[in-house]
């Protein structure tokens, strides 16, 4: 069985949706200084801030797709319509601009509203591309969405930068399915879901220092801030396309097939 060209075409844009410069190079771009040098130049106590937003705001996206993604959107028979991205941006944007203002003692505040806007537009993009949005795996697979993404560095970075990772949170997001069909939210606390928030939010938790970095440039303001976010809810939007992209042409070819071809194509761009 060999893969339609058309697929080939759709699992093309998904590697370099998924292998595409990370948020960190764009937001580089954005501020016109490498990242690195910006996130050294957060205060001290930045880390620990930064660390308790992202396992808040993963907590939130979680509880968030867990109690709402309980249905697909109605559509007419036939392929789903495109996901609305734009309106999440401009959500994004607002949230960002209060961000930009405040700098970093908003972050707090502002990040779980931004992780939830984002959460609905992943949601979005995984219904477009067919996933049922009832099943508890895709659900948490839209969460998972937050650790994905990372740029494409040698010939085997679709292992390093998207299969590896996406495994290790596979095993996890199981391990919480399971829980869930046995206790239901009941019990939210438990280790299995502890354990999926906090590997997400150890992979998410880089991304949100980048962006924290960006928006302390000075003078950088709500205007700025609300760029920061556009990027942000861009990156992640991007990469649940591509994600959800390959989960769809697993379902029609199965995972060896998509796989090996990812990696060809991955290779390509190298």
């Amino acid at each position: 069985m060999s893969m339609h060209a058309v697929d080939v075409h759709a699992l093309s844009d998904a590697v370099r949706a998924i292998e595409r410069p990370g948020v960190g190079a764009r937001l580089a771009n954005l501020v016109g200084s490498p990242i690195e040098r910006l996130v050294g130049m957060l205060p001290k106590r930045a880390s620990g801030v930064i660390a308790a937003a992202a396992r808040k705001a993963i907590h939130g996206a979680l509880n968030l797709s867990l109690r709402t993604l309980s249905t697909n959107d109605p559509f007419s028979p036939g392929a789903p319509p495109p996901a609305s991205n734009g309106w999440h941006k401009v959500a994004s944007a607002a949230s960002g601009a209060v961000g930009g203002a405040f700098g970093l003692a908003a972050l707090a505040i502002e990040l779980p509203v931004s992780t939830t806007i984002m959460m609905r537009s992943i949601a979005d993009v995984a219904r477009s591309e067919g996933a049922d949005l009832a099943d508890r795996q895709t659900q948490l697979e839209c969460v998972m969405v937050l650790a994905l993404g990372g740029n494409a560095t040698s010939d085997d970075a679709a292992e390093v930068g998207y299969f590896a990772v996406r495994e290790a949170m596979t095993r996890a997001v199981s391990s919480a399915a399971a829980h869930l069909a046995r206790h239901g939210l009941a019990k939210e606390g438990a280790p299995a879901l502890v354990r999926l928030i906090t590997l997400i939010a150890e992979h998410y938790s880089v991304n949100v220092t980048e962006k924290a970095a960006a928006q302390m440039v000075p003078l950088i303001g709500a205007v700025g801030g609300a760029a920061v976010n556009t990027i942000f809810i861009d990156h992640f939007q991007t990469v649940a396309r591509g994600h959800f992209a390959v989960r769809r042409l697993e379902r029609k070819y199965g995972e060896a097939m998509v796989r090996e071809k990812y990696r060809e194509l991955a290779a390509a761009l190298a």
